[in-house]
């Protein structure tokens, strides 16, 4: 751990703590009053000390930003108490439409419905509801129909940092994103 900057340590936890929402650096470095490069020591002490087997919390990076959270591996133990509100069971129709909008974005409404052979509309409601997708703009077709995208609350619901963090298809998989020969 750098010496010089335990106090800005302190100040960095501290803030991720009461903040409680994913801050990238520049935000850190503008609610702490401190530069970047400080503020990315700081990180660093904190990743370092999270490290150790006896501790439970890490530093998560969810939808671009940096949050305090309990170590992944005890996740497991820890989600039946303390889950998310949010996180409450959704669904088996709504996660496959969202997984069809977080594997196809941008997607209308049509496409979903395409590829799940049924009705949209209310798993789209209740999607937009949850604040897991959004209206992405409109597809440059007869109609402009919406497009869906998933938003950052879903990035942070299902802990990734990005799209890029979902798992990847299996060629199985793939084929039931696929219509008409366009893949999605």
């Amino acid at each position: 751990m750098k010496e010089n900057i335990k106090k800005e340590t302190a100040l960095v936890e501290a803030t991720l703590y009461m903040e409680g929402d994913p801050l990238d650096e520049g935000a850190i470095a503008r609610i702490c009053g401190l530069s970047k490069d400080v503020v990315k020591d700081a990180l660093d002490n904190l990743n370092e000390r999270y490290t150790a087997a006896d501790c439970g919390l890490e530093l998560s990076r969810i939808g671009g930003g940096i949050v305090i959270s309990a170590k992944r591996e005890l996740w497991d133990n820890l989600k039946e108490r303390y889950g998310r509100k949010n996180e409450a069971k959704i669904s088996r129709a709504a996660m496959e439409t969202l997984a069809i909008v977080a594997y196809s974005q941008p997607v209308t409404r049509a496409e979903i419905e395409k590829i799940r052979g049924v009705s949209a509309d209310n798993m789209i409601r209740l999607l937009l509801e949850k604040d897991f997708v959004k209206e992405a703009g409109k597809k440059d077709i007869p109609g402009r129909p919406v497009m869906y995208g998933t938003t950052k609350e879903f990035l942070r619901q299902f802990h990734l940092n990005s799209i890029a963090e979902l798992p990847k298809l299996g060629e199985s998989d793939i084929e039931k994103f696929e219509l008409e020969g366009e893949k999605y």
